[in-house]
């Protein structure tokens, strides 16, 4: 029997599905297009970086901030650095550096950035432990997700500067109740609900909620402002890699980035769109729009989507344009968020990029069973990667 095709099967727009997904067909601008040749791979990602940033709107990226470093200590053979910088709206960002303690530099670097997880009101602290005191639910987080361990410290030890970043709406970024109160936001009310006491765990728990709902507001309301999430996080994820390649520990020649979920969404964007990353591994968040459409819309974030660009570029070829830099994907075969063909399809799309630009050695897609995560195994190969490239 020869496979379903698109306009076979159901979608979660249902009969709508399939005259959906034609209207993108292959995107105009993807190099796999036969009207790109090897040697144009300059000029097309011009072209097509162009207009991923006109879609994007980014925000106009800030002149770097002053930073600084409220708190310097020694925990798990690593020299820590508690960091805050203010950026021109918002309150002021917080973010963590480690490097090994005999560390002579300068050394290569990583940004790691933090997933999504449905949980705004840590950032940062989901992927570092800075002491034996951790909150017992980033405990239960990073055992859930990284196998109890905290992936930043673990490439650290690995003789990198490693900076976490709370993104935008997480952790220190957050949106606050106090911000709020007194509007008329129907179910997001604040009313019983208060910024004081924040560390209790129930606390927390129903902050996250609250922001989860949040996401859909505070989407729209981007849109209107003229930009999208996706350009928010580029151009905050860019300051902080302004400030981590500027440091003289690091040598800015050698600067990966990586994350898992929502780690890995800011990946696809910063990895894509920002060719001072050298190398990157984009974790539990790679697949095709028409997964997007057809299959799992209801499993993102309004985080994940920038309106018209699936006109010109699939979303595996947002972080293709980085192509020839190493890039790697790790993908979970059961993980919920996603459809294995799509993911396969992702991969294909990657590959053929990759090679069309004479890069075949400089990307690689890899499956592991489980959902979704970033266990030990998946590090160590992270970590392999990004020494390869960057040691």
């Amino acid at each position: 029997m020869p496979p379903k095709t698109i306009a076979d099967k159901k979608s979660i727009i249902g009969a709508y599905g399939p005259w959906a997904a034609s209207l993108h067909g292959q995107p105009s601008l993807s190099f796999r297009n036969p009207r790109w040749k090897r040697e144009q791979l300059a000029s097309w990602k011009k072209e097509a970086v162009s207009k991923t940033r006109e879609y994007l709107s980014a925000p106009p990226q800030p002149p770097t901030p002053k930073v600084q470093i409220d708190r310097t200590f020694e925990y798990d053979g690593l020299i820590i650095e508690e960091l805050t910088w203010q950026l021109p709206y918002g309150s002021p960002a917080k973010a963590v550096v480690l490097k090994p303690k005999e560390a002579k530099g300068p050394l290569p670097a990583i940004l790691a950035l933090h997933d999504h997880a449905g949980k705004k009101y840590f950032g940062y602290r989901k992927i570092v432990k800075t002491g034996d005191d951790q909150h017992p639910l980033l405990t239960e987080h990073q055992l859930v997700d990284y196998e109890g361990r905290a992936w930043a410290n673990e490439i650290a030890k690995r003789g990198y500067v490693v900076m976490v970043n709370d993104a935008f709406a997480f952790g220190s970024r957050r949106v606050l109740y106090e911000d709020t109160a007194g509007l008329p936001n129907g179910p997001l009310s604040t009313k019983d609900k208060s910024d004081a006491d924040p560390e209790k765990a129930e606390n927390i728990e129903v902050y996250n909620q609250w922001s989860s709902d949040h996401e859909h507001v505070m989407s729209k309301s981007l849109f209107c402002a003229g930009t999208t999430w996706p350009g928010v996080f580029l151009s905050e994820d860019q300051v902080a890699l302004s400030i981590l390649c500027a440091r003289k520990d690091v040598d800015p020649q050698r600067v990966g980035c990586g994350g898992l979920s929502g780690g890995g969404l800011r990946t696809v964007y910063l990895a894509g769109l920002d060719s001072r990353i050298k190398c990157c591994v984009c974790v539990g968040f790679m697949t095709t729009w028409d997964d997007f459409l057809l299959n799992k819309s209801y499993t993102h974030t309004w985080m994940t989507y920038v309106p018209v660009l699936p006109k010109y570029l699939e979303f595996p070829e947002i972080l293709g344009l980085r192509v020839p830099l190493p890039t790697m994907v790790q993908n979970n075969n059961q993980d919920e968020l996603y459809t294995l063909p799509e993911m396969k399809a992702a991969d294909q799309i990657l590959k053929e990029v990759f090679e069309k630009a004479g890069a075949r050695d400089r990307y690689a897609g890899r499956y592991y069973d489980g959902d979704h995560k970033f266990d030990k195994a998946m590090q160590l190969d992270a970590f392999d990667w990004f020494d390869r490239w960057l040691k």
